[in-house]
């Protein structure tokens, strides 16, 4: 109970995408745009995000200095949008070197303050689950540039596939939190279905 209420405070205490994106710099604000403009949900995805019937909490950790952060959190963003009242977007900014938040769960990903750390939370704020700091695909991609033959020049664009990889990856993620929010016992009994 006692991490429950954490989370709901924390989650109240947390900004809106827009805003939390507004603390960064034009440079760092630019580069989370790019992202978030050439990044689209498909039809087949927007229908599915738009049918969730269970309302969710989404906190997540993120600076908007963080390379991945710019990179994963305007996916975030797209996805939350396609379903605005069931899909509770929210950030806590974490400065670069400092510690993660303390919210009563273990954060640290192999021993580091990684961002962004996503959690998701039911409608009341009980701990669902939490994800991060990278996809599965977005993994793959750095594994192929920074351990392969090659690597890109700095600043290299991120490839159209691998922004749609990820954001697939992401919209994967809320469904299978979706799905176990829509199957909760606790909740089903809650709502009488």
């Amino acid at each position: 109970m006692e991490t429950s209420r954490i989370l709901s405070a924390a989650f109240a205490s947390a900004t809106p995408y827009s805003d939390h994106l507004a603390t960064g710099t034009p440079a760092q604000q630019d580069a989370w745009r790019q992202i978030f403009d050439r990044s689209h949900l498909t039809d087949d995805q927007r229908r599915l995000v738009a049918g969730f019937s269970r309302e969710m909490h989404v906190l997540v950790i993120s600076g908007v200095w963080c390379g991945d952060c710019a990179q994963q959190c305007p996916l975030l963003q797209r996805i939350a949008e396609a379903s605005p009242d069931r899909i509770k977007l929210r950030f806590i900014a974490r400065a670069a070197g400092a510690p993660q938040p303390d919210l009563g769960l273990p954060l640290r990903i192999n021993g580091g303050d990684r961002v962004p750390v996503v959690i998701f939370l039911a409608e009341d704020d009980e701990f669902v689950s939490i994800y991060g700091d990278r996809t599965l695909s977005r993994y793959r991609a750095l594994a192929a540039r920074q351990l392969g033959p090659a690597c890109p020049l700095p600043g290299a664009p991120i490839p159209d596939d691998e922004i749609a990889a990820t954001l697939q990856d992401w919209l994967n993620e809320f469904e299978r939190v979706q799905l176990l929010l829509r199957l909760s016992g606790r909740l089903r009994q809650k709502y009488g279905d």
